[in-house]
């Protein structure tokens, strides 16, 4: 090598070396956010949810072919049925699946994918890790890197050896909790009711009931709006309105109307089963022992111009039921003609150890009952999901089904058809409609908070939103109970596990290869250096040379 190239080549590394040094990351850097263990749980002997928390992977995209000890990261967009899958058979460390804080953008395909997978996943259990996060600046920086690796893979073995080594950036992400998981037997679940009583002795009894909590992969990430803060604004409203009927003697139909708000609602609903044991079996009294016209279960109505009516079994002729639904239709008939209104009929399996809907609780004891709901599939993925939130509800279709009820609940109380009132009739207007900034403000109140089922009697702020449930009913309602029932702890009907919130320790780092590149660098680069102090004398003389003849 002669001493100019000595020379040239001392030049070039030390620029390659600064730059290298300038546009690299820091060698360590670390972010630390929370998110959110998918579920876990036990409810009737089978194991639902992810076994495992600890994490210590490095991060890559759902794109890359081999996902083996990784922790695979996920956008909405990517987390589909398939790719949880193929994460699991990879034998992959974890999956991260980001949520945007804002689905309005999001296209309608997309929410309806990863709603299915949401729902696929909890079907059976997994040890391996999931975790769930909020959106932010730092993450969404992470997939972008992550993604644009795996796009590499379709270039040249050298060009994706050089990027690693040169400019790849490796996310290593740690969940490092050495504490067991522990199962949580000690949950208790809280009902309400309230009364408004009727006109007479030993008149027949309407109940209207709905499950107020929530269901999801994550638990703090769920917010039912739809599944069931629809359910219960209606019934809050159908309270209210109704209470100004009954206050009066005059206006007073001859019915007893309870009301009902009852948790575990998502999970084999719990609270509905023993709300029914604790007034049938243990009360002394009970408007559930006295005459039951039926029971009407509010589920999902914030959405669709369709409306079903499940049943456990067919309505006879001459029923109140039946005659229930004849009114509802007459009101969809006369005032709503858009609306689909369907009876579903499907009868009860009593070899399955779970029920589909919260009607189903009360035909078991053979009490006449059915659900209203816009959904006709009971297995539908829009009955739990992160994604149902405010964003999805439509206010319209909401304050629509819930003027349904109301005047099909009016027309059958008061037996308007047999009096010849007009089909058209509108019981509930003006000061008696629905108003639509109280319907948005309990919307809005439910979705505050997170409202699963182990969350409810954990949280002070969630302690807070049944507080206020039992306050909304005694402003309206009158004889009304809270009940708090307990599980067995040697045989709970369900158990849940702790450690649903971490902290997750984000660490950004040049991967090994460009140490070793860069290790290589500075090598040659003091060779180079070590080569001219040597050679001094020799390469002044050139030097001097070459500057002399210059002039010349």
């Amino acid at each position: 090598m002669s001493p100019r190239d000595v020379s040239v080549a001392a030049v070039l590394l030390l620029l390659c070396v600064q730059s290298l040094h300038g546009s690299a990351l820091p060698a360590v850097s670390s972010y630390e956010f929370t998110a959110y263990r998918m579920q876990q749980y036990n409810l009737v002997q089978q194991k639902h949810g992810c076994r495992g928390a600890i994490v210590v992977a490095e991060a890559r995209s759902a794109d890359e072919p081999v996902l083996t000890r990784r922790c695979v990261i996920m956008k909405v967009l990517d987390f589909t049925t398939e790719k949880y899958l193929e994460a699991q058979r990879q034998n992959a460390a974890a999956v991260l699946i980001l949520l945007p804080k804002n689905i309005t953008g999001v296209p309608h395909d997309t929410l309806q994918s990863f709603m299915v997978g949401e729902s696929e996943a909890l079907l059976k259990e997994t040890l391996m890790p999931v975790y769930v996060a909020p959106e932010d600046e730092q993450l969404l920086y992470m997939y972008e890197e992550v993604k644009q690796a795996a796009a590499t893979r379709t270039s040249s073995i050298f060009i994706r050896v050089l990027r690693s080594m040169v400019t790849a950036t490796a996310f290593q992400i740690l969940v490092s909790n050495n504490v067991p998981i522990k199962a949580i037997t000690d949950n208790t679940i809280v009902a309400l009711e309230g009364v408004l009583p009727g006109a007479g002795e030993d008149v027949p009894t309407i109940v209207i009931t709905a499950h107020y909590d929530s269901y999801g992969l994550a638990p703090w990430l769920s917010y039912g709006a739809d599944s069931n803060g629809s359910g219960v604004t209606i019934l809050l409203e159908l309270a209210r309105l109704f209470q100004k009927l009954f206050s009066s003697p005059s206006t007073r139909p001859p019915y007893n109307l309870m009301f009902s708000l009852t948790g575990g609602g998502k999970y084999n609903f719990l609270g509905t089963k023993r709300w029914i044991e604790e007034n049938l079996d243990h009360a002394e009294s009970s408007l559930l022992h006295d005459n039951v016209a039926f029971v009407l279960c509010l589920d999902t109505l914030a959405n669709s111009d369709e409306l079903y009516m499940h049943v456990s079994r067919p309505p006879k002729p001459d029923t109140p039921i039946h005659a229930f639904i004849q009114q509802l239709e007459e009101v969809v008939t006369y005032r709503f003609p858009w609306v689909r209104v369907g009876l579903v009929h499907k009868k009860i399996n009593l070899v399955e150890s779970t029920v589909a809907w919260e009607h189903e609780r009360y035909s078991l004891r053979r009490i006449p009952s059915f659900t209203l709901s816009h959904l006709e599939d009971p297995k539908s993925e829009l009955r739990g999901s992160m994604l149902d939130t405010m964003s999805q509800v439509d206010f319209r279709k909401l304050k629509r089904n819930g003027v349904i009820i109301a005047e099909a609940l009016a027309r059958y109380m008061y037996n308007l058809s047999d009096k010849g009132t007009p089909k058209d009739v509108q019981v509930f207007k003006g000061q008696m409609d629905f108003h639509d900034g109280r319907m948005s403000s309990l919307m809005s109140f439910l979705t505050s908070v997170p409202r699963a089922t182990q969350l409810l009697d954990k949280e002070p702020s969630h302690i807070l939103l049944v507080n206020s449930l039992e306050h909304e009913f005694k402003r309206y309602l009158q004889q009304v109970h809270r009940h708090t029932f307990r599980q067995d702890k040697r045989d709970p009907d369900i158990t849940f596990f702790d450690q649903m919130n971490q902290p997750i320790v984000m660490y950004r780092v040049k991967p090994a290869a460009f140490d070793l590149f860069l290790g290589g660098c500075i090598a040659g680069y003091l060779g180079i250096v070590y080569y001219a102090i040597q050679n001094f004398g020799y390469l002044y003389t050139k030097l001097k040379a070459a500057v002399k003849s210059k002039h010349q």
